[in-house]
């Protein structure tokens, strides 16, 4: 039977501290399926 690999009930907070967030690079946003304003939903009222 294998051993696990220094499983733990704590994670290692290590890499987490010392993460670096300035290589992070910047993405925009976009919301791919946004909900239906008001008026979208009273013209499909209407035309049902």
């Amino acid at each position: 039977m294998l051993e696990p690999a220094n499983m733990s009930d704590k994670p290692d907070l290590a890499e987490v501290t010392s993460f670096d967030k300035t290589k992070l690079k910047k993405t925009e946003t976009e919301e791919k399926n946004p909900l239906p304003t008001k008026e979208t939903i009273d013209q499909e009222k209407a035309t049902s």
